[in-house]
């Protein structure tokens, strides 16, 4: 009988606390460095915490802005976004080297992942802020986006990202959190909707049309209100459906 392996990261180090709590059921995590929230202290904690459940450590840069959690387009110059990131990665990785931890990938956050998976001219400035880790780390980026072709143009390694606990539109963006159907909370739902991106590379959107899609890592947020409900449920009911985590 046919198996998945499959990746199943959460974005953390923003400021919910619950990191020891989801780390037993995921694979990878994605962690705030000082762009949207985090700092320097927020860093090492989480970082250590992977290192002791044999999680893969990614960093999460944002725009830099804390007062809208990096969640909304800001108004910023090419030149400060680039500096933003590169500082961003910089403490990071100041970090990983003192902790002795790989860096395994790159996902940006927020209002910065949206923008850059369909605008070339961001994307473009992105991928050229984190050039210095291309050799080193996979980036998470969505499927079919100007992000991906933009990424494997130059050289860099990737790896699809699917939502877990959000609902998609028919062209592939994420449903935006300002509607009401924009999560998946229940988490029977979360399952529902990923076992066809899983197994038949394929996504249900809201407006009931099946899109096809393809991830090797799957999104659940941490600081989606039911995050560890949903862990523990994938973790004992995703086995059921030949899907396995691949730690």
């Amino acid at each position: 009988m046919k198996q998945w392996f499959i990746d199943i990261n959460c974005d953390v180090g923003e400021g919910m606390g619950n990191e020891a709590l989801l780390f037993p059921y995921i694979s990878s995590c994605n962690i705030a460095c000082g762009g949207h929230a985090g700092d320097e202290t927020t860093m090492r904690r989480i970082v250590n915490l992977a290192k002791k459940h044999h999680i893969k450590v990614g960093a999460h840069p944002s725009y830099p802005d804390k007062v809208n959690f990096g969640r909304e387009v800001m108004d910023i110059s090419p030149q400060e976004l680039q500096n933003s990131i590169r500082d961003q990665l910089k403490t990071f990785m100041e970090v990983l080297q003192s902790e002795e931890v790989k860096l395994h990938h790159i996902k940006a956050h927020g209002a910065l992942y949206n923008q850059t998976a369909k605008d070339e001219n961001l994307a473009e400035i992105y991928l050229d802020a984190i050039n210095q880790y291309k050799e080193k780390a996979f980036l998470y980026v969505p499927f079919g986006s100007v992000m991906e072709s933009k990424a494997l143009l130059k050289g860099y390694k990737v790896r699809f990202e699917a939502f877990a606990d959000r609902n998609y539109t028919d062209d592939l963006e994420l449903v935006s959190r300002k509607l009401e159907n924009a999560l998946i909370q229940d988490p029977k739902s979360v399952l529902k909707h990923m076992v066809p991106m899983i197994k038949e590379n394929k996504v249900l959107t809201v407006s009931g049309e099946e899109i096809k899609i393809e991830a090797q890592t799957f999104c659940v947020h941490g600081d989606t209100t039911s995050a560890l409900e949903i862990l523990m449920y994938l973790s004992e009911e995703l086995p059921n459906h030949q899907v396995l985590l691949q730690k």
